[in-house]
């Protein structure tokens, strides 16, 4: 029995060699018609790369047993060839359906571009642009004084700056105007801006000393008083954008702040965080000081981010006084810092649309998702719920919740809204927001109550059409 099961054994064996050795070497099929075809629109080493990957699990197969051998020439076998060499060059950075209801999520990219954004960039991006020339003058020319003159009269400061982002505006204001010094903040304002950076790390980094003022609930103007000493150079205010401070607490006001700094010979400059030009409550949100009121006040500097609350490209604009400002437009960090092209276009175009005489709300794609009323989004939840209930084995019904303003703004303030919670047979809510994550467009939303959560805030009309297309490839 056991010499009858080794002939069995080495009969097979001696098969599986035999297939083995038919597979044809990798030159002869990179020769064959799909292979030159795939070669292209790639580069010949990685389609090679690709087919030896797709013969290597051929030969898996044959050595399990697993069938004979394919037509190596065929479209069937180069199928899975094709699939490898998109995904392996398919974009990174995709497009994607924020059905979050998270305006300014930050790992999705903050605030969407206005329309007019859009265009500015493409018109920067296609060729050659006044970046850093003067045309009238027809010498260099500084990249700054594009939005310089926009950010003067949306304000009412004197001279403005803008670098990449906000940390960065915060890091060089420090760098150039306190580094050796000391720099008293509010115990109640040592923030953390995100990604684990905090406020104390990033004073030390810019040379400067912190000086904690007051207990983390209550500071007063005599806290910031006691602590001023010889080497002080600023008073540095934080908004706590992420977070609030509630109940037994006070602090100062900034006209208290800005008066005494400049009593002692000091700077006062405020990191306003996420930034607003518009009151907010005028949209029914609650009270945030606006950049202008802020100027107003007497700050020497104010900063505060392009992608938030502005509803901007990615940028840290700082604006204040010109003798001040003239100090960071003249340290070398500042070319380490500097804002790109795009992003400066974005900018413009975005400040622009706070002097036209049409709402902002109307023109800024972010603005208008916050000042959204639920009325609206009771329709769209209704329209996108009508359409997946089309789809076969999806349960779906609408409900009031509450969606967030997100990337530090306005936390804890939840902004009525409408959603659409769906359940479908066979698929749990983490299977099913993975696969249309995998979607392209991708869709994002929210899992809880055992259910797929999609809020409309953050949902355009036309991407309300398309979640139902993407909840039904899926489901396929």
């Amino acid at each position: 029995m056991n010499d009858f099961i080794k002939r069995i054994e080495n009969s097979a064996g001696a098969e599986r060699h035999k297939l083995l050795a038919g597979i044809p070497q990798l030159e002869r099929i990179l020769e064959s018609a799909p292979a030159r075809q795939l070669c292209g629109h790639y580069r010949r080493d990685d389609v090679a790369a690709a087919v030896r990957a797709e013969l290597e699990q051929a030969r898996r197969r044959l050595r399990q047993g697993e069938g004979g051998l394919p037509d190596f020439f065929s479209d069937a076998f180069f199928a899975p060839v094709r699939q490898r060499l998109a995904q392996r060059h398919a974009p990174a950075l995709v497009r994607v359906i924020n059905a979050t209801g998270v305006v300014l999520h930050t790992n999705l990219g903050r605030a969407p571009l206005a329309a007019e954004a859009l265009v500015a960039v493409g018109a920067a991006a296609a060729g050659y642009c006044n970046l850093e020339f003067n045309l009238e003058q027809g010498t260099r020319g500084s990249r700054y004084a594009h939005v310089e003159q926009l950010l003067c009269r949306l304000t009412g400061a004197e001279a403005a700056l803008v670098v990449n982002n906000c940390a960065a505006a915060v890091l060089l204001s420090l760098m150039a105007l306190a580094d050796g010094g000391e720099v008293l903040v509010s115990r109640g304002e040592l923030i953390e801006i995100g990604g684990a950076f905090r406020m104390p790390e990033v004073i030390a980094q810019s040379g400067a000393r912190l000086v904690e003022v007051g207990a983390t609930n209550k500071t007063r103007v005599a806290d910031y008083a006691r602590a001023i000493g010889e080497h002080t150079r600023l008073i540095l205010k934080s908004h706590p954008s992420n977070y609030r401070i509630v109940g037994f607490s006070a602090a100062p006001q900034r006209r208290e702040l800005a008066q005494l700094a400049h009593e002692r010979g000091l700077l006062f400059i405020e990191d306003l965080g996420s930034g607003t030009l518009v009151d907010l409550r005028r949209y029914g949100l609650p009270y945030e000081p606006t950049v202008q009121e802020c100027v107003r006040a007497g700050a020497d500097l104010v900063m505060f981010s392009g992608d938030k609350l502005l509803g901007g490209p990615q940028a840290g604009i700082v604006l204040g006084r010109a003798a001040v400002l003239a100090r960071l437009k003249t340290h070398p960090l500042l070319r380490a810092l500097r804002i790109d092209k795009l992003s400066l276009a974005a900018l413009e175009a975005t400040l622009r649309l706070y002097e036209s005489p049409l709402p902002p709300e109307q023109r800024v794609p972010a603005l208008r998702m916050l000042a959204e009323p639920a009325t609206v989004l009771r329709r769209r939840a209704a329209r996108i719920a009508r359409g997946l209930r089309a789809l076969p084995g999806v349960q779906c019904w609408t409900e009031s919740e509450a969606s967030l303003a997100g990337g530090g703004s306005l936390p804890e303030t939840g902004l009525p809204t409408w959603v659409v919670k769906l359940r479908v047979a066979g698929h749990s809510p983490d299977s099913l927001a993975r696969r249309l994550r995998c979607r392209r467009p991708a869709l994002i939303a929210r899992i809880g109550d055992d259910c797929l959560i999609l809020d409309p805030r953050t949902v355009t009309p036309p991407e309300a059409r398309e979640i139902v297309q993407l909840v039904a490839g899926a489901l396929t």
